[in-house]
């Protein structure tokens, strides 16, 4: 497979601060992986609060403190969490590099860019303010036969455009991986959640012959 196939269909920056203290994860062939999460800045007064997964290779786990600037490049991953017999799926930024600062550094506080195959029909919808949505899950190839599941959400005419696409269909986007907190009811109440989604600004279709050429 090419090199868009595997190496660069997939990339991440994150630059903000650090709002949750490092804790550890899980280990993989005696490799330990820790999770912390960076707020990063919006247009808007807002900003997203993304969850980071980083190697205790890459950085002293002591270093990760509240408040810390950081920029951060990776990759947004995906993998599935059964918990009470419910499969969910799980987001997370996981850092290939990374580096602290005392300020944050100027430059595009979060960005992301994706090469991968739609695989579930978009959802395309329309608001009670007249606003054109369009929700697609896009299988991103990764190493060792591994695909990372990503839900996206377009707007306006980028949303007209993915309505039009079809399962199975080779499309490149970018745009900003978005923290979206929504209320859900349970048996006990009603219990805060947060969902995380990438948040369209470009999206091009990639006919098979220019995939073809790259093999």
């Amino acid at each position: 497979m090419s090199a868009v196939g595997i190496g660069n269909n997939n990339t991440v920056i994150v630059i903000g601060k650090i709002i949750e203290q490092c804790v550890f994860d899980h280990e993989v062939y005696g490799e330990g992986f820790y999770t912390f999460k960076v707020s990063a800045d919006r247009l808007s007064e807002n900003c997203d609060e993304l969850p980071i997964t980083i190697s205790e290779r890459l950085i002293d786990k002591e270093l990760i403190v509240s408040g810390k600037a950081v920029r951060i490049s990776g990759q947004l991953r995906s993998y599935n969490n059964f918990t009470d017999k419910k499969n969910k799926l799980v987001l997370t930024v996981f850092a290939r590099e990374i580096e602290l600062f005392d300020k944050v550094p100027e430059g595009n506080p979060n960005s992301i860019e994706l090469n991968g195959f739609i695989c579930k029909e978009p959802v395309y919808r329309v608001t009670p303010f007249g606003r054109e949505i369009a929700d697609v899950l896009v299988a991103v190839n990764r190493a060792y036969k591994k695909s990372d599941y990503i839900p996206c959400i377009a707007w306006g005419r980028n949303a007209r455009y993915v309505n039009k696409l079809n399962v199975g269909d080779n499309i490149k986007l970018w745009g900003r991986i978005q923290s979206r907190v929504y209320q859900k009811k349970t048996e006990d109440g009603v219990e805060k959640k947060t969902a995380y989604e990438v948040s369209v600004s470009r999206i091009e279709y990639i006919a098979k012959e220019e995939t073809d050429q790259d093999a």
